[in-house]
């Protein structure tokens, strides 16, 4: 910047000088006479033109320069003492007889330090707080737990709601007597809702005799009527829905299915909760045939921290259940699960298998499997029902839990199921979190499924 003001601004010379111009005069002189005898004349005076370059006036340009160029280092300063001297506090200007070398060496003091953290290592163990405490002495049973279990429950199960719950209160909106256009639009409602044909018929052929005996006449009561009933289908195969640990050796869990509906996955969510509960768990990986079967279980077995039993693939599913159940008796674990090869339950020989495995656990270990649990698609509706059946011929399942019904408008088919199988519902599917694999509740899944709050 400061070489543009001198090209700008800087001192030029004037090319034409008093000297130059009488060596030219004098020259011209002799070339045009040569004859003309040499006398010596006065020096010339400079030509009036010539005179442009008298006024200017060097100190003033140089005072000028002097003074642009102290205003750009003044800014310079300015711009300077800005951006790097923020931090240091403004203080008022003292007298130039008081400053003294010790103030001139005195380094300023950070504006605003930040507070310094005290060691980790010094700082003591937090005490145990009385709300904490009382929150570590929360169970299922506690209310406060509780009502929040069954919102998450009820916000999941919104998908049903929505086809079935609000659409039956926008059916009975301004209706005052129960008629048979009523009930047959119902019925029909129902039916899309995946109860199937059977149920839904039983349910309203029960409402007509309630009408005819004037046992009903309200709409809202008839909402009332259906609840009740359905809770109870499902509550007939509640009565002996829970697990029984064997008195001796470990607990046998027989996971079977079709390919897709979640059985690894729900397999890790069950260590889990085995595991919160104080158990000892041993996973194996009896599907030797898809892909990929072996590695997934073992990640689970890793986010768990239990061990993993499984052979090379294509191994014989039937001896890499045998191997584990005898390293599990030799280790003292408590639960084995052990994850089985997805297949169609149309396929005879693959069902033949899984009959060979149930055979082979019980000639290694007496009484065992304890559960055969069968995990099914609640999003496949009807066809659930059509597996749990063949399944059930083929291995007699023990169990049921139902995945993915959080992502199904078709949540009636667990009262489907409860009315066609004579098989207790253990566990439903509402999320992908370790937590959203909840026990079933047939009380709450009911009232969540009738909650209205629209």
């Amino acid at each position: 910047m400061l070489g543009w003001f001198k090209k700008k601004f800087g001192k030029k010379e004037d090319p034409s000088t008093p000297g130059t111009t009488d060596e030219v005069v004098e020259k011209k002189s002799l070339s045009e006479d040569n004859n003309t005898t040499f006398e010596k004349k006065e020096p010339l005076q400079p030509e009036p033109v010539l005179s442009i370059a008298t006024p200017i006036k060097t100190d003033k340009v140089v005072a000028e320069v002097t003074t642009q160029q102290e205003d750009v280092t003044q800014a310079i300063d300015t711009v300077r003492d800005t951006l790097f001297a923020r931090k240091t506090p403004v203080k008022p200007a003292v007298p130039s007889e008081a400053i003294t070398t010790s103030a001139i060496d005195h380094t300023p003091e950070i504006a605003n330090p930040l507070p310094q953290k005290p060691p980790i290592a010094h700082q003591p163990p937090r005490a145990i707080q009385p709300a904490d405490a009382a929150q570590a002495e929360k169970t299922d049973d506690d209310p406060e737990k509780k009502d929040s279990l069954f919102s998450r429950l009820t916000n999941r199960l919104e998908k049903t709601r929505e086809s079935f719950t609000y659409q039956m209160d926008a059916l009975f909106l301004g209706k005052k007597e129960i008629d048979t256009n009523l009930l047959d639009s119902l019925e029909e409602l129902l039916i899309t809702a995946d109860l199937g044909v059977g149920l839904s018929e039983e349910l309203i052929d029960y409402a007509r005799k309630k009408v005819k005996r004037k046992e009903l006449s309200d709409p809202n009561g008839l909402k009332d009527i259906l609840k009740k009933q359905i809770k109870k289908y499902i509550l007939a195969n509640e009565a002996d829905a829970a697990l029984v640990m064997p008195k001796s050796g470990p607990f046998v869990i027989m996971v079977i299915g079709v390919n897709g509906v979640g059985k690894t996955t729900t397999i890790g969510k069950i260590t889990h909760k085995f595991k919160q509960a104080g158990k000892s768990v041993m996973l194996v990986a009896a599907d030797t045939f898809r892909a990929g079967a072996v590695s997934q279980l073992k990640i689970w077995g890793e986010r768990n921290d239990v061990p993993v039993i499984s052979q090379a693939d294509g191994a014989d599913p039937s001896a890499v259940v045998f191997d584990a159940l005898s390293s599990a008796v030799a280790s003292n674990v408590d639960v084995v699960i052990v994850d089985t090869a997805g297949r169609m339950h149309t396929k005879d020989n693959l069902m033949e298998e899984l009959k060979k495995i149930k055979r082979v656990i019980g000639k290694k270990m007496r009484g065992a499997p304890h559960e055969i649990l069968l995990i099914l698609d609640a999003t496949t509706g009807q066809n659930a029902i059509s597996q749990a059946q063949l399944f059930d011929a083929a291995v007699d399942i023990t169990g049921l839990a139902l995945t993915k019904l959080d992502g199904t408008s078709k949540g009636g088919i667990v009262a489907n199921i409860c009315r066609n199988m004579n098989v207790p519902i253990r566990f439903i599917g509402i999320g992908e979190q370790l937590e959203d694999l909840r026990d079933f509740n047939a009380n709450d899944f009911v009232d969540a499924l009738f909650q209205s709050d629209k």
